[in-house]
């Protein structure tokens, strides 16, 4: 039989701590993601290793009471399947463009997914969107231009990338909160992973590269470990709080990778990309407090 799905409780706090601590360690895998791909790993290899591991530890947690295939098995299947796929997608592309752009622009690029959620459910769940909403949606999409300057010298068609990782990840948050309480997180886990896993690993022996030394193999291996953690804390983390409670504290990522970009690669944002990153948050928020109202 399959693992069955946990009921939803009302906990906002410890969802808010997993959701704080899911971004926190999504954060230090992108930074490691970046340390590998300057050091000449290429992003397929990187990103079958952030599902391998993920799919391994995954395994491990649903067989610990025995192995039975029967303990995979879910009546939403195709819902699980598309979510893994989109989330896939973007973590490819995610990572392939850390191989020309900083952490904070792909970030901040990134994080236009809330409004994209908000764009979505007009089509998608047939919801009405006032002219706050309205209003929220195209400020969002004017800071998404501020952080890229698509006709200025800073504009680089990598930039191009992280707009599409924002839709999957705006696709896959709808599906997340559809299968919360629905699924069962171990079963959501398996798909992802094995997904991932048997998709990539064609194209990661082909272009394999060693890791020069033991720290990058460690980040290597730790890629699908902060994964699985973050992923496992962000799927929980929806059965604590509403999707409306937990939203603002995904914005936490911009300043962990704006810290971890610092201190770590020296780098730091200019105006725009600061000033483009506060309008999208801003926009987000708008939305936010509208959906509580």
């Amino acid at each position: 039989m399959a693992v069955a799905a946990q009921a939803i409780e009302d906990r906002p706090q410890l969802g808010i701590l997993m959701m704080l601590a899911a971004w926190f360690l999504f954060a230090v895998v992108d930074v490691s993601a970046k340390w590998l791909v300057l050091a000449g790993l290429p992003a397929i290899q990187l990103a079958f290793m952030r599902y391998a591991g993920h799919f391994v530890i995954s395994v491990g947690m649903i067989a610990k009471d025995g192995f039975d295939l029967r303990r995979f098995e879910t009546d939403h299947k195709w819902q699980v399947m598309t979510r893994a796929l989109l989330l896939i997608s973007a973590t490819c592309l995610n990572f392939y463009a850390l191989n020309f752009l900083p952490l904070t622009v792909v970030s901040a690029i990134m994080f236009s997914s809330p409004i994209i959620v908000c764009l979505l459910s007009i089509t998608l769940l047939k919801e009405r969107i006032g002219p706050w909403r309205w209003g929220a949606i195209l400020l969002g999409f004017a800071g998404v231009l501020i952080v890229i300057r698509p006709f200025g010298e800073a504009f680089h068609w990598a930039m191009i990338l992280p707009l599409y990782n924002a839709t999957a990840l705006a696709l896959y948050s709808l599906m997340t909160r559809r299968l919360a309480g629905i699924v069962a997180v171990e079963t959501q886990q398996f798909y992802l992973g094995a997904l991932g896993t048997f998709l990539l690993l064609p194209f990661a022996l082909w272009s394999w590269v060693p890791p020069a030394n033991l720290q990058d193999l460690v980040l290597l291996v730790g890629l699908g470990v902060g994964g699985w953690a973050g992923h496992q804390l962000l799927t929980n983390a929806h059965r604590f709080a509403p999707a409306h409670t937990l939203m603002p504290y995904t914005y936490s990522f911009m300043i962990y990778i704006a810290a971890f970009s610092w201190l770590i690669f020296g780098h730091v944002p200019d105006f725009w990309v600061v000033f483009g990153a506060i309008t999208i948050v801003a926009s987000g928020l708008i939305i936010w407090k509208r959906e509580q109202r």
